[in-house]
């Protein structure tokens, strides 16, 4: 019994689980560079079409099937913040995490032909978002619209959007 708890107290001092640190360390990375290219588009940092390619790499780099791995079920609960119900519905998620990998990819595609400076085709319109949703709202279940005729500005909130779903329905607080 004692040596199960000199073992359990190694095991907590050496750190989180290593799939853990690395998901928080790349969901870190993916926020660093939707803030970067969040950033350029507001106006906060210069754009620079170099940083805006290697940022777009980042996010897409870590979605799509990258995102779905770093979440096996023994990596779960606390002390985590991924919840125990990614597993009960792992579809759902897996499916969110792919859509994610779409619009990454697309944005990513954009980002490779970026030209100099942010030109209008790259900025949201002020028309009716993408699929004919609101980006305060839900996104329609029906077929979405094509991802690679929306501008990369508007990938962006998509991406976010879809972050913020997934974090809303699979992430807990951990104190």
């Amino acid at each position: 019994m004692l040596s199960l708890a000199c073992a359990s107290a190694v095991l907590a001092a050496a750190g989180p689980d290593p799939i853990v640190a690395t998901r928080q360390a790349s969901m870190k990375e993916m926020a660093a560079a939707a803030k970067t290219i969040a950033g350029m588009f507001e106006g906060k940092l210069a754009y620079d079409a170099a940083a805006f390619k290697a940022a777009a790499g980042t996010i897409r780099a870590r979605t799509g099937p990258a995102l779905i791995a770093e979440f096996p079920s023994a990596t779960l609960g606390a002390p985590s913040s991924a919840k125990l119900e990614i597993d009960q519905a792992r579809s759902e998620f897996e499916a969110l995490a792919r859509h994610i990998g779409t619009l990454a990819s697309t944005l990513a595609a954009k980002a490779e032909r970026a030209p100099a400076s942010i030109t209008d085709d790259m900025r949201m319109g002020s028309g009716p978002a993408m699929g004919g949703g609101s980006l305060l709202g839900k996104r329609p279940a029906a077929a979405e619209a094509d991802p690679a005729k929306a501008p990369a500005e508007h990938l962006l909130h998509l991406i976010l959007q879809d972050c913020s779903s997934c974090h809303s329905k699979f992430r807990q607080k951990v104190l």
